[in-house]
């Protein structure tokens, strides 16, 4: 006998209460796994919702702004130099940045003013798949358009021109056809008339020019200030913005479902863990005889109180084991259950299991130091007296 091998015949001689608590503790390791798996999912499901609701950053020409004031009246601000952006580049330089996987979608747009039926109004020029790729909220009387000749026109736009479902009009000199009435969204969209973004470029004779880029970007694993310093980088004559109280609203929500799993499993870890410190407590008060013989055979205080550390050690790397295996198997079962299933699932790491069994057995040594060091206070002379 010696140190190693003492506390795992201590284990096999009472397998009904070592299976029963390596019954209990792998069910918590299970749950904090799980509940660990899961919050990573749908905090990713949680945040890629949350981008088709509007995007957090907004990429626009560099301009500057000249002051108009005479007579200490002031006549309020003028751009001056305003450019375009070219679309195919700007995409391609956004899309090539080290965070790409980061971005969700890409939204450029296209603005102007004209005339329709001697009434001003706002054209706006969009890709219609990667529009209502960040405006899920969208709702339509009628339908899309998909044909080049067919536009979308805001609730407010269509009762201030006149404009109803399947009508025509003239815009720039072409005809074109309602083909819906956006639903009111309390936004800038009621206002305004969408056509493609194609369209309208050759209206104006601006092929491949933008006015501004709106992007979705996913930043919950990294700050929304990386994202835009490399974007920074590769449109060094761009103006980009973050919509930090978008960005701040998407952050909480993500958080608030990863901070419910961290306090739930923190529970659930404080319980198992009391559960082994009784357990070894109980151990102790059952083996005495056992602790005074082998201290009246040399084993010293400190010996024994590793010997009930040590065996605590076993049975929470044991069931590190057997909580992540079945933590991970239990999480597809969850995401089902919560219709999660599609999309991204939990990824299994080896890294993860090992790091699982080291952090569940020191957790169990932890639990079980009371118990050693009382344990460890046991007299030669208790041994004795019993025999």
């Amino acid at each position: 006998m010696n140190i190693l091998t003492i506390p795992l015949r201590n284990i096999r001689r009472r397998p009904s209460k070592t299976l029963l608590l390596l019954l209990v503790f792998s069910l918590g390791v299970m749950s904090i796994v799980a509940l660990y798996q899961v919050s990573l999912v749908v905090g990713h499901s949680l945040e890629k919702k949350l981008t088709t609701f509007g995007a957090n950053m907004i990429i626009s020409p560099a301009t500057e702004k000249l002051s108009v004031s005479y007579g200490g009246f002031h006549m309020g601000d003028m751009l001056v130099d305003v450019q375009s952006l070219p679309e195919e580049r700007t995409i391609a330089a956004i899309r090539s940045i080290e965070l790409k996987d980061r971005i969700s979608a890409v939204a450029p747009k296209l603005v102007t003013m004209t005339k329709v039926n001697d009434t001003a109004v706002a054209l706006v020029g969009v890709r219609w798949h990667d529009e209502r790729g960040i405006k899920s909220y969208w709702a339509v009387r009628g339908e899309f358009p998909s044909a080049p000749d067919q536009i979308l026109v805001g609730s407010k736009a269509s009762a201030k021109l006149g404009l109803a479902l399947d009508d025509k009009t003239i815009i720039v000199g072409q005809d074109f056809t309602v083909s819906g009435i956006l639903h009111e969204t309390g936004g800038d969209d009621d206002t305004v008339i969408l056509m493609n973004i194609d369209t309208l470029q050759a209206l104006l004779d601006r092929q491949d020019a933008t006015s501004f880029i709106e992007v979705a970007a996913l930043c919950s694993g990294c700050p929304i200030e990386d994202i835009v310093a490399q974007i920074r980088q590769q449109l060094p004559n761009a103006e980009v913005k973050a919509l930090q109280n978008v960005v701040n609203q998407r952050m909480a929500s993500v958080q608030f479902v990863q901070k419910l799993a961290l306090s739930i499993s923190l529970v659930i870890l404080v319980t198992a863990a009391s559960m082994v410190a009784l357990s070894m407590l109980s151990a102790v008060n059952e083996r005495k005889k056992d602790i005074g013989i082998l201290r009246s055979l040399g084993y010293g205080k400190s010996q024994i109180f590793i010997i009930f550390c040590l065996e605590a050690g076993f049975v929470g790397v044991l069931s590190g084991v057997v909580g992540y295996l079945g933590g991970f198997g239990a999480s597809f079962k969850a995401l089902e259950f919560l219709s999660l299933s599609d999309g991204v699932s939990p990824v299994f790491s080896v890294t993860h299991l090992l790091l699982a069994c080291a952090v569940f057995g020191f957790i169990t040594i932890v639990a079980a130091v009371y118990p050693a060091w009382k344990g460890a206070g046991v007299e030669p002379s208790t041994a004795l007296i019993a025999l």
